[in-house]
């Protein structure tokens, strides 16, 4: 990868200058800290506020310094990689295996896996490393888009902020439903009582979760069709929890260990996509190791 920082050039819409910079594919703390470091202009101008609003129309360009090589350290863990060109890969994660490095998960991820399987890497965190385009919850298994180059990355999360990426989901869970369908519109943010959980909450992030019913589950649970339409942290565990239908198998959000649901009953089974080069529409399916026999949408 070249060693020449990498200029965006984007146009302001008058929001905050961290929120313009993130819907480029950055996270928001990355916008921030780039923001603070100098490397954000503002029609020729260094701002150094993330909340500085630009005008609309007005020119904003981020430099992007030379990503530096992560400390983390490939390993030949076995992956499932459906689909990879020179830009992306689709692989299947299983449950259990945790996305990121982090305190006491340093290593046995699936970065660590994708370091040793992927020959390309993209850096838009700041690190060279497997762009991860959208997060798994450790017990959830099934469909990933991994980004291998810094263009595909923000292409594809552009997709993700505008919802023209489509993500089904199998669950299983608790009870049965009195509809066939359902919306659930809630917003999502940690738990007052507990940080290590999320919630409902008045002051959490828009959250959106359609369902469908797609039939019985073992002894009085529910197989569900479920299709979000934003990627809140634990969004389908805490919003079926919050109708009193909790995903089986979840130790977290309630969900009972009942016959058959020996893990987290949530598998990420449809993921449709604009191709970053091509722009041809890809779609990928995976069935549900707990309902293999179900046909994906």
């Amino acid at each position: 990868m070249s060693e020449e920082p990498e200029i965006l050039t984007l146009t302001g819409t008058g929001v905050r200058l961290d929120v313009l910079v993130s819907a480029s594919g950055l996270s928001r703390s990355r916008a921030a800290a780039l923001i603070g470091e100098g490397c954000v202009t503002v029609n020729g101008l260094v701002i150094g506020k993330p909340s500085f609003k630009a005008p609309a129309g007005a020119e904003v360009k981020v430099t992007l310094p030379p990503v530096r090589d992560t400390e983390v350290l490939p390993e030949n863990i076995p992956l499932s990689i459906l689909y990879e060109d020179e830009c992306l890969a689709v692989i299947e994660k299983p449950a259990g295996l945790v996305v990121h490095p982090a305190a006491g998960n340093e290593s046995g991820t699936l970065v660590n896996a994708l370091l040793y399987h992927l020959d390309a890497l993209s850096g838009i965190g700041g690190e060279r490393r497997p762009g991860i385009v959208h997060r798994l919850d450790k017990d959830t298994s099934g469909l990933m888009l991994v980004a291998k180059d810094d263009q595909a990355h923000l292409s594809l999360s552009a997709q993700l902020a505008a919802r023209t990426m489509e993500k089904h989901y199998r669950a299983a869970v608790s009870g049965r439903m009195k509809e066939e369908t359902g919306r659930i519109e809630k917003p999502i943010g940690r738990d007052p009582k507990d940080r290590k959980r999320m919630a409902v909450v008045p002051d959490g992030r828009y959250a959106l979760t359609e369902w469908r019913v797609l039939g019985g589950f073992g002894m009085g649970g529910t197989l569900l069709d479920v299709h979000i339409l934003t990627g809140r942290t634990h969004q389908i565990r805490v919003h079926m929890a919050s109708i009193g239908h909790p995903v089986l198998g979840d130790p977290i959000y309630g969900g009972k260990r009942a016959p058959g649901a020996d893990r987290l009953m949530l598998h990420a089974c449809s993921l449709s996509f604009d191709h970053p080069r091509t722009g041809e529409r890809m779609t990928f399916h995976s069935p549900a190791p707990f309902a293999p026999e179900e046909e994906t949408p």
